[in-house]
């Protein structure tokens, strides 16, 4: 393939070109590995759907979340999916491919902006499986999903800048990928995914507004559930996100000499 078609070395044409081809090959390395393939980038949302689903409409009497609960839930959880994935693959994003990152000429931002993309892609071959659980499940559609893709756009914002953090600091100090396993495990129970930022009590409902989670589940969810709407958190959430991304951007200029010399 010419020059001319993919873009000169260095142009966003050429940056754009490759990050599409190194998330596709990650996609293919991904489907072509597994018998199941699609199935799988669903599968896990569905069963912790399931579970949880079980848990508090069978077991406990649920005081939190909106009916249908399961459309409540899946909403929630194909996004978390999507950025717990993507938080994990970062703390292995350079060690993983050390060798191309340390040759290449491309921009090392790439190796986070295809997680990204190959998660957000993933995240997005999802979504009819919402669709199929809200129809068959009576749930109603109003105006107000036209905030779903604000909530993509603004969780695209928010991981690309984590990955920008987390990706040269795990290089750096090797005991940050653990600790972050064990800060998503923690996060998943904090963020509203079995229940709604509404559902938060006092203190905690000050505190889970700087949670910038809260306010995109909230957008992703109020298409579906309009009374969930909650302005503080959606406000914070879009900030939270902007000033993430500018620190990430920040931080990866200024450790990436670094970074290069440990791998």
């Amino acid at each position: 393939m010419s020059h001319a078609a993919v873009g000169a070395p260095g142009t966003p044409r050429r940056y754009l070109h490759s990050l599409w081809l190194l998330s596709a090959r990650d996609l293919k390395v991904r489907y072509a590995t597994s018998s199941l393939g699609y199935l799988w980038s669903i599968l896990d949302p569905l069963v912790m759907s399931a579970i949880y689903w079980f848990v508090f409409t069978q077991v406990f009497n649920r005081s939190v979340g909106e009916d249908p609960y399961i459309v409540f839930l899946i909403v929630a959880l194909l996004p978390w999916v999507w950025f717990n994935t993507s938080v994990s693959d970062f703390t292995r994003a350079f060690k993983k491919d050390a060798r191309l990152v340390r040759s290449t000429a491309i921009p090392r931002s790439i190796w986070v902006n295809r997680i990204v993309l190959s998660k957000g892609i993933e995240f997005l071959l999802s979504i009819p499986v919402l669709v199929l659980f809200a129809v068959f499940s009576g749930a109603h559609v109003n105006w107000m999903l036209l905030w779903f893709p604000v909530a993509v756009l603004l969780q695209i914002m928010l991981l690309v800048g984590l990955g920008l953090l987390v990706a040269p600091l795990c290089v750096l100090y090797s005991d940050l990928e653990r600790t972050t396993a064990l800060i998503l495990r923690a996060l998943f129970y904090a963020s509203p995914v079995i229940y709604s930022f509404r559902d938060l009590p006092a203190p905690f409902d000050t505190i889970g507004a700087f949670n910038p989670l809260a306010g995109i589940f909230t957008l992703y969810r109020v298409g579906f559930f309009p009374d969930l709407w909650q302005t503080v958190p959606v406000v914070i959430s879009a900030v939270m996100c902007i000033v993430i991304l500018a620190l990430g951007v920040w931080t990866f200029r200024s450790l990436e000499r670094p970074v290069l010399k440990e791998l």
